[in-house]
Formats: structure tokens, C-alpha cells, sequence
């Protein structure tokens, strides 16, 4: 059963299209990227499946019931505000002690509960905003730029807890990245985007599309490097969407 879907979706700021003719849909277990390049209105997107954003046009339909994890780009946070990690676990929901010692465990900060947010590392406060989003018992856990500011070796290592996460609870995965090199090895399928859905597929068919070459060009090397070598035995198709 499909947890969440977008039909026909269009977003109109003033006179800026943002995003059109979005169609896609989140099955249960699968890890889904989006990619794009700056301002193709990825968090957008992820607005507007949330439901802070309303459609122009168009509608996004979600499971009966659906439980949705979010952790979000970034988060302001006043650093002289005191605030614990335990605390903050807790807002907006009240969570149970155990179960905030638990859900930071299984991200691997164990412990870290009575220390203040200002003082986590980069991984460390990703990590927590993690388990916050766990805490919710997700069937579905979207994610917006969850690596961003992190090192290589940093990133590689919360997309491996990511796909832990996932074999783990069963829980599908949304998340945007901009991190190429990674994705396609992280991923079931990739979703191009800039304005609408270039291309779609799994990664070893997105790479070899000619509208996500004409977007990343041949620099992304990290990527193709991953799933080059399958492209002449390769008998899958992207579903390509008229740019027009």
C-alpha cells in the first residue's frame, strides 16, 4: 500500500513557479532521494508533503493514519538558551525517559541526554534530531539535507544509520541530499528535480540520464563511478517528463 503520494502538484509563489506537474509516490520500506540543483524547490516539496505548504494545483495523498518522522535542514537554536538534549526530545510531545534514552542509543549518542545542545558536535546534534524524528514511530521518515555540515566520513556514516534505521523499523525514507557521491549507493530509487521531475528511477538508471547529465554534468564522477560499468547491460528505463 502506497504511504504517500503527489498528483499533478504545483507551487506558485507571486509569480514565481516553483514547482509543476509533480507526480510520484512513496511505497512502505523504500529509500527515495530527491536531487536537484540550488532553488529547484526540493524543500519545497518536502513542504508541501508535510502539509505547511498547500498545492497551487494538484493534491498529495497520504495513508489513513500515517505516522511521519521529520527532521528538518537546519534549526535556529539561541546557543545561550539552556536547553538539554532530554528536554528537547520532548518538545512539542512530552516523551518518556526511557524511550528518549532509547531512541538516543539506537543513533548511537547514548548519553548524551543531560548535555545542552549547544555543546553537541556537528554528528552529534544530526544524530539527536534523528532520534527525535524516531520517536514518533515513523512508518515514514523524511529527512532535509540530514548530512548538511557534516565531513565525508560523517556522511557516510549517518547514511549507513539511516539504512540501519530503515531495515530495522520497516520505515520508508524520504530525504533530499545533495550529497551525489553517496546517494546512489544509498538509494532505491532517485528522484531528479528541478521545477518538476526531470527524471526518476533507480540510481543506476538516473545516472545515465541525459537530464541529470545536463544538470551535474560529467563532474559527478563519485556517482557514475558507482553504477558506469552496468550502463551498456543495463535494460531499465528512467521515466522521462516532458521539460516542456
Amino acid at each position: 500500500m502506497t504511504l504517500l503520494s503527489a498528483e499533478d502538484v504545483s507551487v506558485r509563489f507571486g509569480d514565481t513557479e516553483v514547482l509543476r506537474d509533480v507526480d510520484f509516490a512513496i511505497d512502505p520500506g523504500e529509500i527515495v532521494t530527491v536531487v536537484g540543483p540550488n532553488g529547484s524547490g526540493k524543500s519545497t516539496l518536502l513542504r508541501v508533503l508535510l502539509g505547511v505548504i498547500r498545492p497551487n494545483m494538484g493534491k498529495v495523498t497520504r495513508k489513513d493514519g500515517l505516522a511521519i518522522g521529520y527532521m528538518p535542514q537546519r534549526l535556529a537554536l539561541d546557543g545561550r538558551m539552556p536547553l538539554t538534549v532530554r528536554r528537547f526530545l520532548s518538545l512539542p510531545v512530552p516523551r518518556p525517559a526511557e524511550a528518549a534514552r532509547a531512541a538516543l542509543a539506537r543513533v548511537g549518542v547514548a548519553g548524551v541526554e543531560g548535555q545542552q545542545l549547544a555543546t553537541l558536535s556537528g554528528g552529534q546534534f544530526q544524530r539527536v534530531l534523528l532520534a527525535r524524528a524516531l520517536l514518533a514511530a515513523p512508518q515514514l521518515l523524511i529527512m532535509d539535507e540530514p548530512t548538511q555540515g557534516l565531513d565525508q566520513p560523517g556522511t557516510a556514516a549517518f547514511y549507513k544509520l539511516i539504512e540501519d534505521v530503515r531495515a530495522e523499523t520497516g520505515a520508508a525514507v524520504l530525504m533530499v541530499s545533495h550529497d551525489l557521491h553517496v546517494v546512489m549507493s544509498a538509494s532505491d530509487r532517485v528522484i531528479c528535480l528541478n521545477g518538476h521531475i526531470c527524471c526518476q528511477g533507480t540510481p543506476k538508471v538516473v545516472v545515465n540520464a541525459p537530464e541529470y547529465r545536463a544538470l551535474f554534468g560529467l563532474g559527478t564522477s563519485g556517482a557514475f563511478a558507482l553504477y558506469q560499468h552496468a550502463h551498456d547491460h543495463d535494460h531499465d528505463h528512467a521515466e522521462h517528463v516532458d521539460a516542456g
